[in-house]
């Protein structure tokens, strides 16, 4: 069963049940303090709002709480998408095939500044100026424009001009990866761009990797290996005269351990 309820000061304004997907309509401009709960299995594909990407989200422990971003942490979605006066919210259950199929483990659209109970979840130690446009949640959201910076479509994660600047991916779950690709932010001359870096694997092991200066997919090899989450580090900049490299996407493809 999937459960879908939007909570509000007063209490809860909608809700609906339903076995395999569940569509929850609710007529509100949003306010701030609105909370959408939905319960259901683990494995759940998610489309918050009809001006967010869809994506697959994985509940610990069957639950997850999505407070409805306000005020400026709006800057990093669509213009307008929690002002309008209707919002459809959609979950459905993921297939056995789906759960062991090789995917991008790292989308997820949904995902949140601070604290989640709901993964993947994407951390790091520094936000250039603590701005929705350059949190760490916005290279899982799914979107890969970044031919500028700033608010939607162009967010990234912007690290501030620090030089130990590191992001973090957690999956809530062991996982098998395949190989990863980072999306630099590109807009030139605005913007460095990072040659190097490596990632952190739970177990101590890391991969270096080197990058180059263009706003295509850059792919890196994770041959197999399982873990519960991975860090970018030690990320090397490049000499151009800008202070300003930044991350646009980070997708990590792979599978379950089990369905």
């Amino acid at each position: 069963m999937i459960t879908i309820r939007l909570k509000t000061a007063e209490g809860v304004l909608a809700e609906t049940a339903r076995q395999e997907e569940a569509w929850l309509c609710a007529d509100r401009v949003y306010e701030p303090g609105d909370m959408i709960e939905i319960k259901g299995p683990k494995h759940l594909w998610l489309k918050m709002d009809q001006g967010i990407e869809a994506g697959e989200v994985y509940l610990p422990d069957g639950c997850m709480t999505w407070q409805v971003p306000c005020g400026e942490h709006r800057l990093a979605y669509a213009p307008g998408v929690f002002e309008a006066p209707r919002h459809v919210i959609m979950a459905r259950s993921l297939s056995d095939a789906e759960i062991s199929s090789c995917r991008n483990l790292a989308l997820n659209p949904a995902d949140l500044r601070g604290k989640t109970d709901f993964y993947p979840h994407c951390t790091a130690n520094v936000e250039t100026r603590n701005e929705a446009c350059f949190c760490a949640r916005n290279v899982i959201d799914g979107i890969r424009c970044n031919t500028f910076h700033g608010e939607w479509p162009y967010e990234s994660w912007g690290i501030g001009a620090r030089s130990d600047a590191w992001c973090r991916l957690d999956f809530g779950r062991e996982v098998r990866l395949e190989r990863m690709a980072l999306t630099l932010r590109a807009d030139f001359p605005h913007d460095a761009y990072w040659v190097s870096g490596h990632v952190v694997l739970p177990n101590g092991s890391d991969k270096a990797f080197t990058l180059r200066k263009t706003g295509e997919r850059q792919w890196i090899e994770l041959e197999g290996c399982t873990a519960r989450w991975l860090r970018l580090e030690r990320l090397e900049k490049s000499d151009d005269p800008s202070a300003f490299p930044a991350l646009r996407a980070w997708e990590v493809w792979g599978c379950d351990l089990e369905g």
